[in-house]
């Protein structure tokens, strides 16, 4: 069975402040941060991916490079956050569990192998792993049975940081789907997780990555830590 893989990278990444859209940032190794992403999904899944890139800031740059994607357009990219720009992309899925990306993340090729069997399980997760986390990080707690149990900006004594890699499984998401489209325009998507946890009884696993890297690019010295994460 094919895995459905969605990037986000309608944002306009004002804070890194780079001509191009973030995801198209290159690293020292010559590639973009997306075409590290594609490399990635490409080495955990081979032929049984399909990728779709919900797109906003500067689409061309982003269709012209990786053309062998599937595209959604999130019209209202300057106006909305990623939680509409989720919505627009598991609306316009296929059957079966999606796998999503925030466009800016670089990370060990490893954490897509590690994900794998929750994927085959049809079990949704969100990745995390226990460093010290800033106020502009997206925190976790877990509940008694090591589930997630609150996941934003805002938690208080948070466990470490969700580094913007998750899945929902296929019986899931069409509550997400409903709470996606609930919540405010200007949330990240981590508040519809949220509220489908509270509110239909949804079970999102942490996968603890601790021992591998991923660094979500939101400002230059994230870049520089993102650089020598590579090998």
């Amino acid at each position: 069975m094919s895995k459905q893989v969605v990037i986000l990278a309608a944002g306009m990444g004002t804070r890194l402040a780079r001509p191009l859209p973030k995801p198209l940032t290159e690293l020292r190794d010559g590639r973009s941060i997306m075409k590290q992403q594609f490399d990635n999904i490409d080495a955990a899944f081979g032929e049984t991916s399909r990728v779709m890139i919900v797109v906003g800031f500067k689409l061309e740059a982003i269709i012209e490079r990786f053309p062998e994607a599937t595209f959604v357009y999130n019209e209202f990219y300057d106006q909305t956050n990623t939680s509409k720009s989720l919505l627009k992309a598991l609306r316009a899925s296929g059957d079966g569990g999606v796998l999503w990306l925030n466009g800016d993340v670089v990370f060990d090729p490893q954490v897509l192998v590690r994900v794998t069997p929750m994927m085959d399980a049809n079990q949704s997760f969100v990745v995390v792993n226990t460093a010290k986390v800033s106020d502009e990080e997206v925190k976790y707690t877990l509940d008694a049975a090591g589930q997630i149990a609150q996941l934003s900006k805002q938690v208080l004594g948070g466990l470490g940081e969700a580094v913007g890699i998750n899945y929902v499984a296929a019986q899931d998401k069409a509550a997400l789907i409903k709470r996606l489209a609930e919540v405010d325009d200007t949330d990240y998507f981590e508040r519809g997780i949220e509220v489908a946890i509270e509110q239909d009884g949804l079970k999102f696993q942490a996968v603890d990555i601790s021992d591998l890297y991923a660094v979500e690019v939101d400002f230059a010295e994230d870049l520089d830590r993102a650089n020598a994460s590579l090998k």
